[in-house]
């Protein structure tokens, strides 16, 4: 008996938490979501390793659930425009005196077309890390309509904000993702701040290509290999997400604008210390 008292109490409590989780979306127009560092979940953590887009959904369907049985009666009250979703436990910066040991290395993916999500999504990693730049932010190429070819006019603007944060000394190094050799000369010659690493799909190409190869030597680009499928986070698995997680909601009012992916490495054993993704999603209400 007392047992089904206690699992009665725990969904009375889900339900209540589902309901202002609902409420929260319906009134914000931002949700910024963060992990933490994945390797202190834990008992939330599926033991199995998933291909990336995977282990992203099931990240996010994970944060709000878990921030959904935090939720404070003062947020309630609030209704913020932005929220902040993060699992408590799980955030972790790195302390100070051993930032000098550790690479912290990003990996960026719009969604969107606002320029601005570069620099939001940097600062942000910044701050959950505590740190004061990122050793490397390697971005991958906008999402384009289907038919069009990926050309040096998409990648200059975000480019151009990935320059704009290495002078300012946000950033050390920063590199691209899946582009071919012509491509990559074409920004290398007309970057200020040239590419240090592009990273290419061995799924796409079991080899990688001569010409490739010998253009990022004489550049002395490093040439790095990956699997991220082309989108990681479409706007389809994200709602998907969150349908999930929170029922009877309009999801289809939210779309991501930006994810960032991180891993922060010990430099002298090559241990991965932390990863983690951060996010953020915009509602578009329907008039």
């Amino acid at each position: 008996m007392h047992s089904d008292n206690s699992s009665q109490r725990r969904s009375a409590r889900m339900e209540t938490s589902a309901h202002a989780v609902r409420t929260l979306l319906e009134h914000a127009t931002t949700l910024s979501l963060q992990t933490g560092n994945l390797l202190n979940w834990g008992r939330l953590s599926k033991k199995c390793p998933s291909a990336p887009s995977e282990e992203l959904q099931d990240c996010i369907r994970t944060v709000l659930n878990e921030w959904s049985l935090k939720i404070s009666p003062e947020l309630m009250l609030e209704l913020p425009n932005t929220l902040q979703c993060s699992i408590t436990e799980a955030t972790e910066t790195i302390n100070p005196e051993e930032r000098e040991e550790m690479k912290v290395s990003a990996k960026l993916f719009v969604s969107g077309s606002s320029f601005s999500s570069v620099r939001d999504a940097v600062s942000m990693a910044c701050s959950a890390l505590g740190v004061a730049q990122l050793d490397s932010v390697i971005i991958a190429p906008p999402p384009l309509e289907d038919g069009i070819d990926l050309a040096l006019e998409h990648l200059q603007p975000y480019w151009a904000e990935l320059e704009n944060l290495v002078q300012n000394k946000k950033i050390v190094a920063i590199g691209t993702s899946d582009l071919d050799k012509s491509l990559l000369e074409q920004l290398y010659l007309w970057a200020q701040v040239k590419p240090n690493s592009n990273q290419v799909n061995l799924a796409s190409c079991c080899v990688m290509p001569p010409d490739l190869t010998a253009f990022a030597k004489e550049s002395d680009i490093q040439l790095l290999t990956h699997n991220d499928p082309k989108e990681l986070l479409s706007e389809a698995s994200f709602q998907e997400a969150i349908k999930e997680s929170v029922q009877d909601l309009q999801v289809n009012e939210w779309t991501p604008l930006w994810l960032l992916r991180y891993s922060v490495i010990v430099k002298s054993r090559g241990i991965i210390k932390s990863k983690g993704y951060i996010l953020q999603a915009k509602r578009n209400p329907f008039t």
